[in-house]
């Protein structure tokens, strides 16, 4: 019978998503409160509420997964390839609502649900017990190449269908991260880049709001009455912080000037109120948190074990840096949430299931 080292739980890891967590509930409450007060009767505490509620769901759920062998996720790779598929057509269901011109939620008992987060981790685990399994073939094209490209465009096309360009993106990006890490062979890589860009281009021309969207980041300040709108916002948000900020609460952007300032923009209150330093402490806690992810990954027990913290590390680092990077003005708008900060009870809840199954993985380290 294998023995688990019970001291063997990445502590710092667990305390890093920890501090992160209760900062957001913080955050959430300071970015939310004008729309909290003035669009649900006054009540400023409204999305705070719902965070916290979250966060306690997230904890539970974190800590559970961190007792559960991370193994049977490898035994259980057709049900959680089915898990995938339902989520998928539960939109297209009676359950399916629309918000913000996408069909991107369920709604079950007044509980609002986003497919996507759940397709990002049972993506990530499927890929994992794929490479695993067929890592003798990665070099090959035939064998190797071609059924990682197909599984890379059905899970960042199912979440496509969604109208979510952005998280499919982020989808791509880090089952592509997993095929490198696996020993892909360096050729196929730059011809998965090739066609990602190519597909994203074309993906852009034939949809004119996203057309609109690259023109107005070219030059965000000559479209700020429009599309640049929420661009030029955050600039001013971050320029205002300065150095040390304006102080906790004290963001003037949060009241209707930077749309879903407690979502997709979250990270601009952070560097108006928190200033630079403030914003670079916390970008220190995500580098942590992807220093421990990649050490688990190094030491884990066995392949599937590797690919499996990899991609749940490469998921974290990837959203993080394109938040970061939308609202920098570094890469065209798109709404993707701030892992383990942003308002979003479906996100919180996966991102810290997943850190669980890290804790897992390192428990069974070597």
């Amino acid at each position: 019978m294998e023995m688990e080292n019970k001291n063997s739980m990445d502590w710092i890891l667990f305390l890093t998503t920890l501090i992160l967590v209760l900062f957001g509930f913080i955050m959430v409450y300071s970015a939310s409160y004008p729309e909290g007060y003035y669009n649900f009767n006054g009540d400023g505490f409204f999305f705070f509420r719902k965070q916290v509620t979250a966060g306690v769901a997230g904890i539970a759920t974190l800590v559970l997964a961190s007792f559960i062998d991370y193994r049977i996720y490898r035994a259980l790779n057709k049900l959680i390839f089915l898990i995938t598929i339902v989520a998928t057509l539960s939109l297209f269901t009676a359950y399916g609502t629309e918000a913000y011109g996408a069909q991107r939620w369920i709604s079950i008992g007044g509980l609002n649900i986003q497919p996507s987060d759940i397709i990002k981790v049972t993506a990530v685990m499927f890929m994992a017990y794929f490479l695993e399994k067929h890592n003798s073939k990665i070099k090959t094209f035939i064998s190797g190449y071609i059924p990682v490209f197909l599984l890379i465009l059905f899970f960042s096309g199912i979440i496509f269908i969604q109208n979510d360009l952005s998280t499919s993106f982020v989808m791509a990006m880090t089952l592509g991260v997993m095929f490198f890490c696996a020993g892909a062979n360096l050729f196929h890589i730059l011809l998965t880049i090739a066609g990602g860009i190519a597909s994203i281009a074309y993906l852009i021309i034939n949809e004119p709001y996203r057309t609109l969207r690259i023109i107005s980041f070219l030059d965000p300040f000559k479209y700020k009455s429009s599309y640049g709108w929420q661009v030029v916002q955050s600039i001013y948000a971050l320029g205002t912080g300065g150095l040390f900020g304006m102080g906790l609460g004290q963001s003037r952007q949060k009241f209707f000037y930077i749309p879903l300032a407690y979502n997709d923009f979250i990270f601009s209150i952070i560097g108006e109120e928190l200033g630079f330093v403030g914003a670079f402490i916390v970008m220190a806690f995500y580098i942590v948190i992807i220093w421990r992810g990649l050490r688990i990954a190094i030491n884990a027990k066995d392949q599937f074990g590797a690919f499996l913290a990899i991609g749940i590390t490469s998921l974290i680092a990837i959203q993080t840096l394109v938040h970061i990077a939308v609202v920098t003005s570094s890469m065209p708008p798109t709404g993707i949430v701030l892992p383990f900060i942003s308002a979003g009870g479906t996100s919180l809840l996966i991102f810290m299931g997943a850190v669980g199954i890290l804790l897992n993985i390192s428990k069974k380290s070597i």
